[in-house]
């Protein structure tokens, strides 16, 4: 009775959880995701250099130099929304001594990424205005704290980029997005081209414009916190595209949200 009685109570425990991330798909937030607030101040680093060689191929050139805080893309991605979702900045009052606030950022990235705290449960970082000021005073404590590469290869979404990419999957992705968005939910989206990995890659969306021909989609890159970039939806072809940059030749990706159900 006793061993039927704790696997009842586990079982209840993991819906009653899983209902609380799945809530996190109707969830809205007091205020926007603010690029030029809510990001990291320094990047995912490449391990490698690209370009095009003599015959017009996108190739890796070589290993970038000096390379350390590399395959952490998922990881900052979802950092800085944790952040925006279970964190409060104070800057009124004094910074804490650095063990106190590696223990704050420990509280905010252990919370999951998929829950949606009350507002008063929220942890509140004081000294600092934004997690864009915190990033450039701290960078080694929250390279330290926010995770390693293993967190961006075991995403427990990732079985999805082996799945087939419809059209009206897309269209329904982007329409979902959108929504997301229309609720200040700001999305993380897994932009990946498989079998062939032409690139593999997560990115935060905080913003959208629309036209009748396309969707345009802001989006903090943790490969370029310097600004923005900007992922596209084609309405004629149902086809998310990313301009050119130093990792991705330009193109057509596959897309998908993660972070926000329990098997996503």
């Amino acid at each position: 009775m006793n061993w039927r009685a704790g696997t009842f109570s586990a079982l209840l425990l993991a819906l009653l959880c899983g209902c609380a991330e799945v809530r996190l798909a109707q969830a809205s937030f007091e205020r926007p995701f603010r690029f030029e607030e809510d990001s990291f101040a320094f990047a995912n680093e490449l391990v490698w250099s690209y370009a095009y060689d003599t015959e017009g191929t996108w190739r890796a050139t070589g290993r970038a130099r000096d390379a350390s805080y590399t395959h952490r893309c998922f990881v900052l991605a979802r950092s800085a929304r944790q952040f925006f979702q279970h964190a409060r900045f104070d800057p009124s009052r004094p910074a804490p001594a650095e063990e106190e606030l590696r223990r704050l950022v420990q509280r905010i990235v252990r919370t999951s990424p998929r829950l949606r705290l009350p507002d008063e449960e929220r942890v509140v970082v004081p000294g600092f205005a934004s997690l864009r000021e915190l990033s450039l005073a701290h960078e080694t404590l929250l390279k330290d704290e926010l995770g390693g590469a293993f967190w961006s290869y075991n995403q427990r979404g990732n079985w999805r980029m082996v799945m087939p990419f419809g059209r009206g999957h897309q269209e329904e992705t982007a329409a979902s997005l959108v929504s997301a968005l229309e609720q200040r939910r700001p999305p993380i989206v897994h932009l990946v081209r498989f079998p062939r990995i032409a690139i593999n890659h997560a990115l935060l969306l905080y913003r959208y414009d629309e036209t009748r021909e396309a969707i345009r989609f802001s989006a903090y890159d943790p490969n370029a916190p310097e600004r923005p970039v900007t992922l596209t939806y084609d309405r004629a072809t149902r086809t998310f595209s990313l301009p050119h940059n130093a990792y991705f030749r330009g193109g057509r990706v596959d897309v998908y949200e993660i972070y926000h159900r329990p098997w996503l």
